[in-house]
């Protein structure tokens, strides 16, 4: 794993929770989308937290993930 392979993570992300409507998904879902392990979407999720990007919301269920 390495900083440009976390990046392009990031970018597949971003165009999931882009192509919504609401621009917002659970973990669940958005890992489903992207096709992404769980530690390659956090480490994803972290690159685009840290650029403000998104914010994450703990419901009872689930995280969810919107663009800001």
């Amino acid at each position: 794993m390495n900083i440009e392979t976390i990046g392009t993570w990031a970018g597949e992300v971003y165009k999931a929770l882009d192509a919504t409507d609401t621009k917002v998904l659970t973990l669940k879902l958005l890992k489903k989308a992207t096709k992404l392990k769980k530690d390659e979407l956090m480490a994803a999720l972290g690159w685009l937290g840290r650029e403000g990007k998104v914010v994450l919301a703990q419901t009872d269920e689930d995280i969810t993930v919107a663009l800001v």
